[in-house]
């Protein structure tokens, strides 16, 4: 899910043993429409992204398929000296965001996008069967790692930007101390930190989860209000006459059972022996910025008996990590770009008006880095020039497209086996 953390994340084993059949001369790479529904109006590379590529390397061609949904025109692509045309069939390599819509398919290509299918779930089956049987080879965004394991391109920073502004926003609406106008009607990073400028909020204080993409996205929106942040000690025990954030990692919201205390290494890998250490943070909270990337085994941040402790003072969450029935107990559904915000009442576990007195607001977008196209179109871009384009013309000596391919001649491959009973439909 976009909005996801993954600074701790080792996807994969690191020893895995990489094959070297990687001799690519084709370099024409296609511009994928976005289709899936609601509209995305993301792109891999910008129409200047593009223009990076050719500047260092002159032997990659691109063709970019029409779209009246591109946050970028058709018209721009063409001004940047790009071909733009509704056939891309003869491309090899093609590149988009979003799942491709299996009517839409081409076979026997090399497809590049967040296909949503590496945890099993269950609603891309049919997709990923599409992919083996369109003989197609299918390379994530998701599982684009380094060798030990870490993801490297994403859209977090831009989930943490636009998330941590949605979170405001919220708060002034359930307040009725101002309104924000939403983030998609702004047109970049920089206009919301000029919006954001502009409001007063009293003295709150604010804790942030996660220390990664999404966690750095989030701590630049604070830094540009200029809200102070403090230790975790003075957040916890001392009173501020402006607002106030902390910025927490694994180890400030979970103890070991034990009472010993060894690294974060020990958490990732045994995380069922930790408790959540949170309720030190939420009896003292205003705001909760959910950052954090969240790991099977791991205990929740705060649990529904939790919410309902009156020494429970959260009154807004904005959920970008958007665990459903997970970490976060107020979560109860990913809200949407249209409608946002909702209300959660701790008493009765139930969906409410987000400005009910005893309720707690909940931002909780799935896919809010939609919201900031251009931003989060130019950075993804930057991020795959960096890491992804070179890979093609220097025979992928460090295997990142080895690692991040999913599929080949019809099968899955032997780093994602772990999928042949999802594909078979028997889990």
């Amino acid at each position: 899910m976009v909005g996801k953390d993954n600074y701790n994340c080792h996807i994969f084993s690191a020893n895995f043993k990489q094959q070297k059949i990687y001799h690519f001369h084709m370099t024409k790479f296609g511009i994928i429409k976005e289709r899936k529904n609601p509209p995305d109006r993301r792109v891999v590379f910008s129409p200047d992204g593009l223009k990076n590529v050719k500047s260092k390397f002159p032997e990659a061609s691109f063709v970019v398929e029409s779209s009246d949904i591109r946050v970028f025109t058709d018209e721009a692509y063409k001004e940047a000296g790009f071909k733009v045309s509704n056939d891309i069939s003869d491309c090899d390599v093609l590149l988009g965001v979003k799942e491709v819509p299996i009517s839409n398919l081409i076979p026997d290509k090399k497809y590049f996008f967040f296909s949503h299918t590496i945890k099993k779930q269950p609603y891309n089956r049919a997709l990923l069967n599409a992919v083996l049987d369109n003989n197609i080879e299918l390379y994530d965004h998701e599982v684009i790692v380094n060798d030990r394991g870490f993801r490297l391109i994403g859209f977090g920073k831009y989930a943490g930007i636009v998330g941590t502004y949605n979170g405001f926003r919220a708060w002034g609406l359930r307040y009725a101390s101002f309104e924000l106008p939403k983030a998609e009607t702004l047109s970049d990073q920089k206009e919301l930190e000029s919006v954001l400028s502009k409001i007063k909020l009293p003295n709150i204080k604010i804790v942030l989860t996660g220390k990664g993409k999404v966690g750095s996205g989030a701590k630049e929106i604070l830094k540009a209000m200029k809200i102070k942040e403090v230790s975790v000690e003075g957040y916890l025990t001392e009173n501020f006459n402006e607002p106030v954030y902390v910025q927490i990692d694994v180890l400030d919201y979970n103890t070991r059972k034990d009472g010993t205390i060894i690294d974060k290494n020990d958490f990732y890998n045994n995380p069922e022996a930790y408790k959540a250490n949170f309720m030190r943070f939420a009896r003292v909270s205003d705001i909760y910025i959910a950052g954090h990337f969240f790991g099977d085994g791991a205990p929740f941040i705060y649990t529904r008996e939790d919410a309902k402790s009156k020494d429970f003072n959260i009154k807004v969450v904005a959920d970008i990590s958007c665990d459903i029935d997970g970490p976060v107990a107020s979560t109860l559904r990913a809200s949407t770009i249209a409608d946002p915000i909702y209300g959660y009442d701790p008493q009765t576990e139930n969906e409410v008006d987000f400005r009910n007195p005893g309720a707690i607001t909940v931002m909780a977008v799935d896919n809010l880095p939609c919201e900031l196209p251009k931003d989060a179109s130019d950075g993804f871009g930057a991020m795959f020039l960096s890491y992804v384009i070179p890979a093609f013309f220097d025979e992928d000596k460090d295997g990142i497209l080895e690692r991040a391919r999913m599929t080949q001649n019809g099968e899955l491959t032997e780093r994602f086996s772990y999928l042949q009973r999802y594909v078979d439909g028997k889990e």
